[in-house]
């Protein structure tokens, strides 16, 4: 463990990993704006008379503001450091979430989700990026685990949130939770300091790394990048559409409200699956990423990639069962998460370090376009059937998966054994 050199701060908040907690709390906390957003969705269309195209178009929107901005995001980090740009991404959570439980139009419904893209982009490329920096010597581990905060957090509000929906209406929920989640966020960021790991720190030996580090602009221009980008785009798509119609598709299914005993809890049978999936999905992040530090990211991808696909299809074929519904849906989270750990970590060891929260953030854009799918697989399952988005989303995760193996890895040997003087085996560290 090392503690960072920077002269901010006492000598506890310049410990590397006291700030990579404060980074996975905030991420906690900016969590429920995509994952608890399910919830929401069934009673706006009640109560609004919206159609659920309309509203998960607002899904898309809050998305593509929170990955295509965040190459912005990071430039903002890597030059005035992450306290100011958290403190932002603060106030337009809370902003947004308040803005939505007053929101009784279309627009309106649009514009808090911009704001909600905003403020999560702040937050998410601030606290990706300042892992990355703050660990060179495990990368995927610090992503996984920051990336986890995203993951799992809404896990510990998915019921509270469903029972104030249920009690209090969807206004008064999105009010309070966004308040809270606004102030918590704000008073974490004040203690967020510049990343400084300190000599000696050096990646592990089954990772190679450049030694160069190459600008957003430098890297966009190599066709390694959009190879990444590629791969990223296929497997986040399945996981995007199994976030946003997780609850669509167990209505449709005719068991979202059906009760289930668990640990002597009696809770609707959506509510649970949801508690399920947002804790796999956090967990998966560190392992894998831990794991893609021992085996390499590329075999990592393999496994997990062609494991999401098998999911798909294991929902497509068992998912009307509403025990088997339990098992793949969170089986579909375990294996989508971790692409939040490796992405970012594949994409500092091939890029460098230096530029490392504007690089993930021009990367994370792949989550955006990937998000374009959403309503597109709304329109498809507009007769009720959810075969045909099922099965097509898990064809494209294990393209992705044996792509990962017998394209992208061969790819980036090439690239290094081209560019060895740019290039050198990564040692353990001292």
């Amino acid at each position: 463990m090392s503690s960072a050199a920077s002269p901010a701060g006492n000598a506890f908040l310049k410990n590397r990993w006291t700030q990579l907690f404060i980074g996975i709390a905030c991420m906690a906390l900016v969590a429920n704006l995509q994952y608890a957003w399910t919830l929401f969705v069934i009673p706006m269309k009640t109560q609004n008379l919206w159609t659920g195209a309309a509203v998960q178009l607002a899904f898309s929107i809050f998305i593509l503001v929170e990955t295509w901005l965040v190459p912005i995001e990071g430039w903002l980090v890597d030059r005035f450091g992450p306290r100011p740009v958290v403190m932002c991404g603060a106030a337009f959570v809370a902003l947004s979430w308040v803005l939505d439980s007053f929101a009784t139009t279309l627009p309106m419904l649009y514009t808090a989700s911009v704001i909600a893209g905003l403020g999560a982009g702040c937050v998410y490329g601030t606290c990706v990026g300042n892992a990355l920096k703050w660990f060179p010597d495990r990368r995927g581990l610090a992503a996984g685990l920051t990336a986890a905060g995203f993951g799992a957090g809404a896990a510990l509000t998915v019921i509270p949130i469903a029972n104030m929906i249920h009690d209090s209406g969807y206004r008064q929920t999105f009010f309070v939770f966004g308040v809270i989640q606004g102030v918590a966020i704000f008073i974490l960021s004040i203690a967020l300091i510049r990343p400084n790991p300190g000599p000696g720190i050096k990646p592990v030996a089954r990772v190679v790394t450049s030694k160069v580090d190459y600008t957003p602009r430098q890297m966009v221009k190599t066709p390694l990048f959009w190879m990444i980008y590629l791969l990223f785009v296929l497997v986040a798509a399945g996981g995007l559409i199994a976030t946003a119609q997780l609850g669509p598709i167990a209505k449709s299914f005719g068991f979202a409200k059906l009760p289930v005993q668990f640990f002597g809890a009696t809770l609707p049978l959506l509510t649970l699956a949801l508690s399920i999936d947002n804790l796999l999905n956090g967990l998966t992040r560190p392992i894998c990423g831990l794991l893609s530090d021992k085996i390499g990211r590329e075999n990592t991808m393999l496994i997990v990639f062609v494991g999401e696909g098998l999911a798909l299809l294991g929902m497509n074929a068992f998912g009307h069962d509403p025990y088997a519904f339990l098992i793949f849906a969170p089986l579909i989270f375990l294996c989508w998460g971790e692409i939040f750990s490796i992405f970012p970590a594949i994409c500092a060891d091939t890029f460098g370090s230096k530029y490392a929260a504007s690089n993930a953030g021009t990367l994370y854009t792949a989550k955006g376009t990937a998000s374009l799918l959403v309503p597109i697989a709304s329109l498809l399952a507009a007769g009720g059937s959810w075969e045909h988005v099922l099965i097509a989303s898990a064809v494209v995760s294990i393209i992705a998966g044996l792509s990962a193996k017998f394209i992208l890895a061969p790819m980036r040997k090439h690239r290094f054994a081209a560019t060895s003087n740019e290039v050198a085996p990564a040692m353990q560290t001292q």
